[in-house]
C-alpha cells in the first residue's frame, strides 16, 4: 500500500532554516504560487532562489522519501508502457502529472507472488495521484492470476506503492522513452506562433528549461547546445571545454523548448529561417547569471546555443591560473609597464578575458583609473569603470575607445580588437600615455603581428606600441581521485625532442606522468577543472626592429627563444611532466604537429 507521508514543517520554512532561501523569497513565491498555481518548492526554483538538487533532498527529509536515480530505472523498454496498460491508465494521463509507473515482481519459489508498483513524480503527495492509484492497483490484485498469497489460499496479496521523487531531467528522460517505445509522431505542423507563444508558457516546457540551464549551471558547463534533428532533439553541455550530451527528448517538444528559451531571450518566436541573437539574465541559487542566447536554422530545425556568463567576484591569482614559471614572470612584469599594448590571443572559450581580468584586478590600485570596453560584461570587478558595448546604436568598440580616452583613463581594457580602426586607436592611446589591455583571435603569439598588419596597422606602429604578446588555450586537469601513472615513455621521448630542439624547458628532473581513467568524482571523464598553457613574447628592441623592418616567421622565433621562449605544446609538455595534465590532453588541445 501506498506510505503515508506526514509534513513536520512546511518545505518553504524548513529552507530558510537552512539558510538555503531568504523570506523575501518565500514572499515571492507565495504570490506566484498564489497567481499561476503548482507546487510553492517549483515556484522557488521557477524564481531561482533555490536549485533542484537543494530542494530534492530538503523534501527527501521532509516527506522521507528517497530521490530516485538513473540506475534505479528498469532496463526493459517496454516496462513503462506495460505498468500504464495493466493499470487500464491512459498514459497521457501520467504524463499530465509528470508521472512514471513501473513494476518489479517479488519472487517467492520461482513465482511471481507478490508486485510492487515503483511511481517517479515530482508531487508525491498530489492526493488525485495517490488515490487512483491505490484504486487501480486494487483492482488488479483482483483481477491479477499471478498476484498470489504465500498460502496459495485466501484473498490476493495487495501490490505495494513506493514513491520516489525525481529531477525534473530525470523525468524527461523517462517521458522520452516512454514515447519512443509507444511510436509517438512527431509534429511538425506546429507553425501558429500564438501556439508556440502558448506551448511555451506551459509548466513542463518552463521546468524543462530552468532544469536544462539549473544542471549546465551545477555541472560548470560554459555552453549548453539544443540541436534538432529527424526524429529527436538533443541538449549538450560544454564542460572543461569538450560536449558531453545529457539528454535526448522525441522532437515533438523541440518548438516548445525552442520558443521557451528564444521567448526568454527577447527573440522572435516565429522566425525560424535567419539567425537570430539574444541576451537574458536568470537567477541560480541566489545569483544572476547573464545568458547569451545565438540560433541558426538547421535542416530539421534550429541549432541554439546559450553561452552561461557567471559574473564572478573572485578570480584565481596567475598562478591558479596556469600562467606559472617563466610564463607568469613576464606577464607579472608586462602589468607593471606605465604604457603600451598588451594582447592575449586564442579562440573563443580559451580563457582570455579571464587572463585579462585577474590582470585588471593585479593593478587597480585605487589610485589609477581603470575603464574597460567589453561585449559583454563577464566580470563584474570592483573599483573598475565596465562599459557593455551596444552595436545596435552604433556604440562599437571604436566608438567606445575614443570615448574613454576624454575620460582621463590610465589604464583601459578592449574587450576585443576587430577591426584596423580600433587597433589604430589603441596604439595611439599607448603612445599618448595608456596602458591598454587586449585580445585578438590568432593561433599563437607571433602570429598577433601578421594578424595586426593584416588590419592594417603599421609595422612600426606595432613596435612601438606593443608590449608583449601571450597566446593562450586551456587543458583539462587529471582527475587527481582516479589518475595513474604512465609509463608508456611517451613523455620521456617528447621531453627529449623537445630538449634537442632548444627548448628552455622547465620541467622536474624525476618526471610525474600521469594517466586519465574516470571515476564518479570526474563524471568518468578522467579530468576535472582546466588549466591554461600558453606562450608569451614580450617585445624588447631586436624584436621591435625585426617586426619593423618585416622579418620572417623564423627570424622573429629565433629571437624569442633567446628570451627562453617556449611554445604553447612545450608549457602544455612541462604542466604534464608535473602531473597535472595527460599528455593526451595536450596533444587534444595544441595538436599533434606542435611536437
Amino acid at each position: 500500500m501506498g506510505k503515508d507521508v506526514g509534513i513536520a514543517m512546511p518545505v518553504g520554512e524548513i529552507l530558510i532554516e537552512k539558510g538555503l532561501i531568504s523570506e523575501r523569497d518565500l514572499t515571492q513565491a507565495l504570490a506566484m504560487q498564489a497567481e499561476v498555481g503548482g507546487l510553492v518548492g517549483q515556484a522557488l526554483q521557477r524564481l531561482g532562489a533555490v536549485t533542484e538538487e537543494a530542494l530534492l533532498e530538503t523534501l527527501a527529509e521532509q516527506l522521507d522519501l528517497a530521490v530516485a536515480a538513473p540506475h534505479m530505472l528498469p532496463e526493459g523498454p517496454g516496462a513503462f508502457t506495460d505498468a500504464v496498460r495493466a493499470l487500464n491508465l491512459p498514459q497521457s494521463w501520467f504524463t499530465a502529472r509528470r508521472a512514471v509507473v513501473w513494476f518489479e515482481p517479488s519472487q517467492v519459489n520461482g513465482k511471481a507472488r507478490q508486485r510492487t508498483l515503483f511511481v517517479l513524480c515530482s508531487d508525491p503527495l498530489s492526493p488525485e495521484l495517490r488515490e487512483r492509484l491505490e484504486i487501480e492497483t486494487a483492482h488488479l490484485a483482483d483481477r491479477s492470476t499471478d498476484v498470489e498469497p504465500e498460502g496459495g489460499e485466501g484473498p490476493p496479496a495487495p501490490i505495494d506503492i513506493v514513491y520516489y521523487l525525481a529531477s525534473n531531467q530525470l523525468i524527461d528522460m523517462c517521458l522520452s522513452r516512454i514515447e519512443k517505445t509507444a511510436g509517438v509522431e512527431d509534429d511538425d505542423d506546429i507553425a501558429d506562433t500564438a501556439r508556440l507563444r502558448e506551448m511555451a508558457e506551459e509548466a513542463p516546457v518552463i521546468d524543462f528549461v530552468n532544469n536544462m540551464l539549473a544542471t549546465a549551471l551545477k555541472e560548470n558547463a560554459s555552453d549548453i547546445h539544443v540541436e534538432a534533428f529527424e526524429h529527436s532533439f538533443v541538449v549538450r553541455y560544454r564542460i572543461d571545454g569538450v560536449l558531453h550530451t545529457r539528454q535526448t527528448q522525441s522532437r515533438a517538444r523541440f518548438d516548445a523548448i525552442a520558443s521557451r528559451i528564444k521567448l526568454l531571450a527577447g527573440m522572435d518566436i516565429a522566425e525560424r529561417r535567419l539567425p537570430q541573437d539574444g541576451r537574458h539574465t536568470i537567477r541560480f541559487a541566489g545569483k544572476d547569471i547573464d545568458l547569451r542566447i545565438s540560433s541558426v536554422p538547421s535542416t530539421w530545425g534550429e541549432s541554439l546555443v546559450l553561452r552561461l556568463l557567471r559574473k564572478q567576484t573572485e578570480l584565481p591569482d596567475l598562478e591558479g591560473l596556469g600562467l606559472t614559471g617563466r610564463t607568469g614572470a613576464v606577464m607579472s612584469e608586462l602589468l607593471k609597464s606605465p604604457n603600451g599594448v598588451v594582447l592575449v590571443t586564442g579562440p573563443t572559450g580559451s580563457g582570455k578575458s579571464t587572463t585579462l581580468y585577474r590582470g585588471l584586478e593585479s593593478i587597480s590600485d585605487g589610485f589609477r583609473k581603470v575603464i574597460t570596453i567589453e561585449d559583454p560584461v563577464e566580470y563584474d570587478v570592483q573599483g573598475i569603470t565596465q562599459i557593455q558595448v551596444k552595436p545596435e546604436i552604433g556604440y562599437d568598440f571604436a566608438n567606445g575607445l575614443r570615448a574613454i580616452l576624454r575620460q582621463d583613463p590610465d589604464v583601459i581594457m578592449v574587450g576585443e580588437i576587430r577591426d584596423g580602426e580600433t587597433a589604430r586607436i589603441a596604439a595611439q592611446a599607448a603612445l599618448t600615455g595608456h596602458f591598454v589591455l587586449s585580445t585578438l583571435h590568432t593561433n599563437s603569439a607571433m602570429a598577433a603581428v601578421t594578424r595586426l598588419e593584416d588590419i592594417g596597422l603599421e609595422p612600426f606602429l606595432i613596435g612601438a606600441s606593443v608590449r608583449g604578446l601571450m597566446a593562450q588555450r586551456l587543458v583539462r586537469r587529471v582527475c587527481p581521485d582516479c589518475c595513474v601513472e604512465d609509463a608508456s615513455g611517451h613523455g620521456d621521448a617528447l621531453l627529449a625532442r623537445a630538449k634537442k630542439g632548444g627548448a628552455p624547458l622547465e620541467a622536474p628532473a624525476q618526471p610525474l606522468w600521469r594517466k586519465a581513467v574516470g571515476c564518479e568524482a570526474c563524471d568518468g571523464t578522467g579530468y576535472r577543472g582546466r588549466i591554461a598553457v600558453a606562450e608569451i613574447v614580450k617585445l624588447d628592441d631586436p624584436m621591435r626592429e625585426a617586426i619593423v623592418t618585416g622579418a620572417s616567421a623564423q627570424k622573429l622565433f629565433a629571437i624569442a627563444r633567446g628570451q627562453g621562449f617556449l611554445t604553447m605544446f612545450e608549457d602544455g609538455l612541462c604542466k604534464a611532466s608535473q602531473g597535472k595534465t595527460t599528455i593526451e590532453e595536450v596533444q587534444r588541445v595544441c595538436g599533434v604537429d606542435a611536437e
